[in-house]
């Protein structure tokens, strides 16, 4: 097998791309298998399953589309006019097929672009001289230089006649498709049409003798008498303008087998060059000659003889006699039927260039994929990056070793920061300020895996830290641009394939990294093989290898399933950074040209504000109504009511955020009253979904105080304030220039809001108002008050609470961490406080009820 491309004993194309999708199936089933076996968490094993699978793939495919991306580059140079392009590709499969059929047309369209060269050269001297001759008769008989006799006008006939000669030989060279003039089979004696060819001769005056000699003298056969003659006037002037003086030029016409004659024309001239005779009726293959000579007389001479169903050939001259030309014609004696007229042959020219270059594999240029993907994310560096694998190997170790069999902490905090420096060392973004205000979020964002108990929040500060990550290494103003460069975290898995591809061959032509892979592959099959029969035949060498192997177990898979997730990971991450896409250019509006009516978007956004205006009179009335009128209308509590239209008034802001979005992007106002009427409309719009924003936080405050505090009520108040700032944002754009900067502006905020939720301890801020409320009221959710996160443990441990609700609260954080990479302070903090509450008899007789008062 052939590592550089591992299918090339496969002859189809079909056959390979079954194997292909079979591969990858097969090993995608394995290792999900696998992973699900021991255990290895979903978000882990998928990544690292398809991962897999897509280097399977890529292996596999190694080659296959080499020779397509070889003929696209070959197509677009015979496209441009260059034709000297061959496709080197020796396979049998279509694609092989299909490449030398591609090499085959290029080298007939470049013979024929030298044809068409040959023929302008040609006919253009060929016209010059008697045109130039001609000329300058008339402007001797014009001046009076001449005196018009019969031997002036008869030079001016001859002239006139070579011109007429000529362009009748380019007509009849001309009917190349099978359109030309009938052919008319006629009983034809060949004496007669030799004698006849050598008296026209004889009427040129060139003191050379010709020769006829037919065998037998009554031979009589069946052609078209027309080309016929044409075919011998051609082969006479031909030996004619070849022979010396006094030379003889011998015509001889014989019966060749039962069923064909020969008529073969000798002359004594200088002969004909080897490479010159292997081309010499082709189509303006002989080209020009000393003797004065285009050529086309002879390319006739062989299409008439194809038309007879004959051919035509040189001979080598005979030995000892002159080195003169030998040309024979043969043909049929009675062709049975018409043919078909054939097309002039036009065989491969020797083209005057010497060399015919190959187009050679370019791994750097043809491994790159083509059209908008390109051009959307060119690749800036394509050098190979052996130092970023090296980095990403480097933190999937490190990830290997510190995090399976611990929880996030101390641990989980090193592979990021080792992951976001190796990131921010290859960005050549990293100088900017925005890399600096980037990095002053995400290392806080970072940090809650040792500041932070609750594992949920830690989730979405490290999601946030991601996109803030991308954002430093896109450079990414627009919203549509931020999300692109998210997406091109993971679509560098596939991106990149090429770039990791020509690394690992670099690496490999460096050093004897593939054969020492394959040695050390081989030698560990066939120690399983052998060494599992013979240990197992043999009680002694078995106990001897259990003894001297390690025990392989579930540890060890996890740890291989963590290696290869973070490695790859960070090798996405470190693509991204030192070739990031031009996420800017994705524009929405660019990719959809129509844009809406004026009528169409200002009638709808009319109705959208009444419908607010409604709402606002709704709410107006509960304010003046207060909290029986609320209860009478709507037979629930003021209370219940607000916490029933959070979510909706929350949804309400999303969707007035996009709306006014898709407006400014697809509405259209050319008119300078359509873009002032869609500024105001907007603006009301925005006023107002301020108001919801505002409604929302209250009503969410009302039921607060009606129902205690939670970290999932704190982070809707706080999504709720972080879709009212965007909202201001949106409101400030219509007025003030910097809509390209929105992306950055709303992920920017983003971050700050969640800093707030995580690095600012809600669970702490959450427990302390509920420790308030039961100060002031005597009741508190002691269910949920024993659900909440280590974070929250100082400040239960230090209220007013009773010992035993403390107890039932911070009792169950005595079990200490697994060493240090799961240390985390708000876990050890809970572990220090937990130890005073150990062994409370308070603890194992919690209240079961949801209240406690």
């Amino acid at each position: 097998m052939d590592r550089h491309e591992p299918l090339a004993g496969v002859t189809s194309i079909r056959t390979r791309l079954a194997v292909l999708v079979g591969a990858s199936v097969v090993v995608a089933a394995l290792v999900g298998a696998l992973g699900t076996d021991v255990g290895v968490p979903l978000w882990i094993s998928l990544p690292v399953t398809i991962a897999l699978a897509l280097v399977v793939t890529r292996w596999l495919a190694t080659g296959m589309t080499t020779p397509l991306r070889e003929m696209t580059a070959a197509a677009s140079r015979v496209a441009a006019g260059h034709y000297d392009v061959r496709v080197t590709d020796s396979r049998t499969d279509e694609i092989g097929a299909l490449s030398r059929a591609l090499s085959s047309m290029a080298r007939d369209l470049g013979a024929a672009d030298e044809h068409r060269r040959r023929l302008v050269a040609t006919v253009a001297h060929e016209l010059r001289t008697p045109l130039a001759a001609q000329q300058a008769l008339l402007e001797n008989l014009v001046d009076g230089v001449t005196a018009p006799d019969d031997a002036a006008l008869q030079q001016a006939l001859h002239q006139s006649e070579r011109l007429g000669a000529l362009v009748a030989d380019l007509l009849d060279l001309s009917r190349d498709d099978g359109r030309g003039a009938p052919m008319t089979p006629q009983r034809v004696p060949v004496r007669e049409l030799l004698d006849r060819a050598v008296g026209e001769a004889a009427l040129q005056g060139r003191s050379v003798e010709l020769v006829a000699r037919v065998d037998p003298e009554d031979l009589v056969v069946t052609a078209d008498r027309g080309r016929l003659q044409q075919v011998l006037a051609n082969l006479v002037d031909n030996a004619l303008r070849h022979s010396p003086e006094a030379g003889t030029v011998t015509l001889r016409a014989a019966l060749a087998g039962p069923d064909h004659w020969s008529l073969t024309v000798e002359d004594e001239g200088p002969g004909l060059a080897p490479d010159r005779a292997e081309r010499l009726f082709d189509r303006f293959g002989s080209g020009g000659d000393a003797a004065g000579g285009t050529g086309l007389g002879l390319a006739i001479v062989g299409w008439v003889a194809a038309m007879h169903g004959g051919r035509v050939e040189a001979l080598p001259p005979r030995e000892g006699s002159s080195p003169g030309a030998r040309l024979r014609m043969t043909l049929p004696l009675d062709p049975s039927a018409r043919l078909q007229e054939p097309v002039m042959s036009t065989p491969d020219p020797a083209l005057p260039a010497p060399t015919v270059p190959t187009v050679a594999p370019l791994p750097d240029v043809l491994d790159q994929p083509r059209g908008w993907v390109r051009r959307w994310w060119p690749e800036r560096d394509e050098r190979p990056q052996t130092r970023a694998v090296g980095v990403a190997l480097a933190v999937g170790a490190l990830a290997a070793v510190v995090l399976p069999g611990h929880d996030p902490g101390l641990g989980l905090l090193l592979v990021l920061v080792a992951g976001g420096v190796s990131l921010w060392v290859a960005s050549p973004r990293r100088s900017r300020p925005l890399s600096f205000v980037v990095a002053a979020l995400a290392l806080p964002l970072a940090l809650t895996t040792v500041l932070r108990a609750d594992f949920g929040l830690v989730v979405l500060a490290l999601l946030t830290a991601a996109v803030l990550a991308m954002l430093a290494c896109t450079g990414a103003r627009s919203l549509p641009g931020v999300a692109a460069g998210v997406l091109a975290w993971p679509g560098a898995a596939l991106r990149g394939l090429p770039l990791l591809d020509r690394t690992l061959r670099a690496s490999a032509r460096r050093g004897q990294v593939w054969s020492t892979v394959r040695v050390a592959a081989i030698s560990l099959v066939l120690l399983l093989v052998f060494g599992g029969l013979l240990a197992s035949s043999d009680a002694v060498l078995g106990s001897w290898v259990d003894a001297a192997l390690p025990e392989i177990g579930d540890d060890a898979v996890f740890r291989v399933f963590t290696f290869v997730f973070f490695a790859g990971v960070t090798l996405c991450g470190l693509y991204v950074a030192i070739n990031p896409p031009a996420v800017d250019a994705v524009e929405p509006s660019a990719a959809v040209g129509y844009r809406v009516p004026p009528r169409e978007w200002q009638v709808p956004l009319v109705v959208v504000i009444a419908v607010f205006v409604a709402w606002l009179a709704a709410q107006a009335a509960s304010l003046v109504g207060g909290h029986e009128y609320v209860l009478r209308t709507t037979g629930v509590t003021y209370a219940e009511s607000a916490r029933e239209g959070f979510a909706q008034l929350a949804l309400v802001t999303a969707l007035t955020i996009g709306l006014v979005s898709l407006v400014r992007t697809w509405g259209r106002a050319e008119r300078a009253a359509d873009r002032r009427l869609r500024t105001g409309l907007c603006t009301a719009l925005c006023v107002l979904a301020l108001l919801v924003v505002g409604s929302a936080l209250r009503r969410m405050a009302l039921y607060q105080e009606a129902y205690g505090w939670t970290v999932t009520r704190v982070a809707a108040d706080l999504l709720e304030i972080w879709f009212g700032v965007v909202l201001l944002g949106v409101l400030v754009s219509l007025y003030v220039p910097w809509r390209r900067w929105s992306g950055r502006f709303v992920v920017l905020t983003g971050a700050a809001t969640m800093l707030v939720l995580t690095v600012g301890d809600v669970s702490a801020f959450v427990a302390g108002r509920n420790i308030a409320r039961y100060e002031a009221t005597g009741r508190i959710d002691t269910e949920y008050l024993t659900s909440m996160s280590a974070d929250a443990a100082p400040t239960i441990h230090a209220s007013s609470l009773p010992r035993d609700v403390k107890a039932c609260a911070l009792a169950r954080w005595s079990d200490p961490d697994e060493g240090v990479p799961a240390w985390n302070l708000s876990r050890h903090r809970a572990q220090e406080i937990a130890r005073v509450y150990v062994g409370d008899p308070a603890a194992a007789t919690c209240p079961s009820g949801p209240r406690w008062s």
